[in-house]
C-alpha cells in the first residue's frame, strides 16, 4: 500500500469515514494479504469486473490469503462502520462485488482446489474460477454442477444457487454443496453443513452473500467424462420456428444426461462460422450429453439437416465448459432480463422468436436453457434457492461496446422480457438480477423462502454489514430498496 495519509471511505450509514494512516497500518498488521489503494500495482485487475455497465471504484482493496485474514478484515469493517463487498470472480451482472468508495475483499488470492477422489469431494477456495475446478476434478474423471463459462467465479455462482450442463442430472449447484467454511459479520469462523449451523447452511444454499464470507466450499463429485458428446449446431434464422419446435421436442424427451440450450442472435465473426454468415441472423442448439447413446438421443436434431455448421462430437467436458468464453469478454456493457419457465408452449416460442429476431446489437443474444430434472425432485424449501418448479430458463441478453448508446439494447431486452412474462413461473435466477432491480424482485426470486431468509439474516447479520449484494434485510428491518 503506497498511501501514507488519510483516506475517505464510504460508511454503512451513507456518510464518509476518514481512516488515518495509523488505522490503515492497524488493518495491514492484522492480515497477511495485500492492502491496495488506487495506483498500486494490481489495483486495476483487483477492481475490474465482467459487466462494464456496472463498473464502480472502491476506496480500498484487501486481498486476503486465509480465513484469518477475512475475519480480521470483517472485524475491522464492523468496528469502523465501513461499507464492504466481496469479490469472487467479479462476474455478477449487477456489479455487486464492488462497494463504491468502500472496502472490497478481493478473494483472488484464495484459489486452492483439493480433490479427494475416494470421498468424491472437492474443496474449493472462494477465488477460484469454474475452469480451475473442472480441470482438477476432470483429471480424476469427476465433476460437480458448475456454470458453462469457465471464467465465472465459483463463489458467486454457488451462493446464488448455480446451474449448468449437469444440473439436469444432479440439481442446482447448491444441491451438491456438502459444507462451507464461512466468516460471519461477528468475525467468527464457522463450519456450516446440514448438522452444524444448519439454518446458516440452508441460507447459504442460494441466499447470496448476505450471511458471511465463504472461505471454503466443499462439493460432492460425480463420475462425468472426461469425454462427453457436445458442441453447437447452427442454422439460418429463417428456420427459427422449425428449429425452436425441434428444440422443444428434443428437451421434452431428453434423458437427464442430455442438456440443450438454444440461442438466437446475429452470427459473430467466429472462426468456426463461414465468413459469408458473419452478422446474419442465426439460430443454434448447444448440447452436452454426458451419458451413453448420444447419437440416438440427438437424432431428432440432426434430422433437421442442412446446418451452417455442426460442431457436435466427442470432446473433453472441460473443453465444452470453456467453449463460450470468447463470447463473454470483460468490460462489454450488459443488460439481461430473464425468467424461469414451466414449459415451452407454442405461444411462448412465437413470442420469444419474434422478440429475438428484433435484436439491436451483434453482441446480444436470446437464450433458452433446459433445467428440468434432478432439481425438481426436491422440496421447495430444500435450500434457499427454491424455484423447484423451473423446467427452463429463458431471456434476452443485451450486450454492446462501451461508449455505444444503451437505450436501444435495453429497450430490446425489456420488450422481449415483457412479451414472455405471461409464460413464466414468476420466479427468476437471483444471479441474473440487475442493479436496477429492487427488493421486490429479490423477494419474488425466493418466493416462500424469503421470510425464512430474513430470519436467518437477523441471527447472523443483524446490522446488515453484508449489504452489497441482492440484499435481504434482517427480519424487523424495512428495506429502502
Amino acid at each position: 500500500m503506497t498511501t501514507t495519509g488519510t483516506i475517505e471511505i464510504a460508511g454503512l450509514d451513507g456518510g464518509r469515514i476518514k481512516l488515518t494512516s495509523e488505522q490503515l497500518e492497524d488493518l495491514d498488521s492484522r492480515v497477511q494479504g495485500r492492502l491496495l489503494v488506487a495506483g498500486d500495482q494490481g489495483w486495476n485487475e483487483a477492481v475490474a469486473i465482467w459487466n462494464g455497465m456496472a463498473a464502480k471504484t472502491p476506496a480500498l482493496v484487501l486481498q486476503p490469503t486465509s480465513a484469518h485474514d477475512v475475519a480480521a478484515a470483517v472485524s475491522f469493517a464492523r468496528e469502523h462502520g465501513l461499507l464492504v463487498s466481496i469479490k469472487g470472480g467479479g462476474h455478477n451482472i449487477a456489479g455487486t462485488s464492488i462497494a463504491e468508495d468502500g472496502l472490497v475483499l478481493d478473494m483472488s488470492g484464495m484459489r486452492e482446489v483439493a480433490v479427494d477422489p475416494d470421498a468424491k469431494v472437492v474443496h474449493v477456495g472462494p477465488g477460484c474460477r469454474l475452469g480451475e475446478v473442472d480441470q482438477a476434478t476432470q483429471a480424476q474423471g469427476l465433476a460437480t454442477v458448475l456454470g458453462f463459462v469457465s471464467e465465472t467465479g465459483v463463489a458467486g455462482l454457488t451462493l446464488g444457487g448455480g446451474w449448468g450442463y449437469l444440473a439436469r442430472r444432479f440439481g442446482w449447484t447448491v444441491d451438491n454443496l456438502a459444507e462451507v467454511e464461512v466468516v460471519g459479520a461477528d468475525g467468527r469462523i464457522r463450519t456450516a453443513n446440514r448438522d452444524e449451523h444448519p439454518e446458516l447452511f440452508w441460507a447459504l444454499r442460494g441466499g447470496g452473500g448476505n450471511f458471511g464470507v465463504v472461505t471454503r466450499f466443499s462439493f460432492r463429485l460425480h463420475e462425468v467424462g472426461p469425454t462427453i458428446t457436445g458442441g453447437l449446431i447452427v442454422w439460418s434464422a429463417e428456420r427459427a420456428a422449425e428449429v425452436l419446435a425441434a428444440y422443444r421436442d428434443l428437451t421434452e424427451q431428453a434423458p437427464r444426461e442430455l442438456t440443450a440450450a438454444t440461442i438466437v442472435r446475429l452470427a459473430p465473426p467466429a472462426p468456426f462460422l463461414p465468413q459469408v454468415w458473419h452478422g446474419k441472423p442465426i439460430v443454434g442448439i448447444q448440447v452436452c450429453h454426458s451419458g451413453a447413446n448420444a447419437e440416438a438421443d440427438l437424432a431428432a436434431v440432426r434430422a433437421l439437416g442442412n446446418p451452417i455448421v455442426d460442431l457436435v462430437g466427442p470432446k473433453p467436458y472441460a473443453v465444452l465448459q470453456s467453449m463460450l468464453n470468447a463470447m463473454e469478454p470483460k468490460w462489454l456493457h450488459r443488460y439481461w432480463k430473464t425468467w424461469f419457465l414451466p414449459g415451452l408452449s407454442s405461444e411462448f416460442l412465437d413470442a420469444f422468436r419474434t422478440s429475438a429476431l428484433k435484436v439491436t446489437s451483434p453482441l446480444s443474444q436470446s437464450i433458452i436453457f433446459h433445467l428440468a430434472g434432478a432439481l425438481n425432485d426436491r422440496e421447495g424449501d430444500d435450500g434457499a434457492v427454491g424455484n423447484r418448479d423451473a423446467h427452463y430458463i429463458g431471456g434476452f441478453a443485451g450486450t454492446w461496446p462501451p461508449g455505444a448508446p444503451a437505450d436501444p439494447h435495453v429497450a430490446w431486452a425489456r420488450d422481449g422480457w415483457e412479451r414472455t412474462r405471461p409464460f413464466s413461473t414468476g420466479g427468476t435466477y437471483i444471479n441474473f438480477l440487475l442493479a436496477e432491480d429492487d427488493t421486490g424482485r429479490t423477494a419474488a426470486a425466493y418466493g416462500n423462502n424469503y421470510q425464512r431468509l430474513q430470519t436467518v439474516k437477523a441471527i447472523y447479520d443483524p446490522d446488515n454489514l453484508f449489504r452489497i449484494n441482492r440484499n435481504i434485510p434482517p427480519a424487523g428491518i424495512e428495506s429502502s430498496g
